[in-house]
């Protein structure tokens, strides 16, 4: 996945300044976004401080880390039934 130019705390901060009602042409043009990315982060973030965004981070990593060792693991389970069942 791509990383993001903006950190939490930057989007967080975004997300602010649209809530408290700059218009969204005007931070999209001044921050370099687009409208779509704006209304993305703020379906994802809208509403959490930055220590919150961090600990989602964190989680989001974490999840896709057990996720890759659990298909790794169905992987070598299912390599080791055919060998069991080549061997018999």
């Amino acid at each position: 996945m791509r990383k993001s130019r903006f950190s939490e705390s930057q989007i967080i901060g975004i997300i602010k300044e649209h809530e408290a009602g700059a218009k969204v042409a005007d931070l999209c043009r001044r921050h370099g976004i687009s409208a779509p990315t704006l209304y993305n982060w703020k379906a994802k973030y809208g509403g959490l401080e930055v220590s919150e965004a961090k600990r989602l981070r964190a989680l989001e990593e974490e999840n896709r880390r057990l996720k890759k060792l659990l298909a790794e693991q169905v992987l070598d389970n299912a390599a080791l039934k055919d060998l069991v069942g080549k061997n018999f």
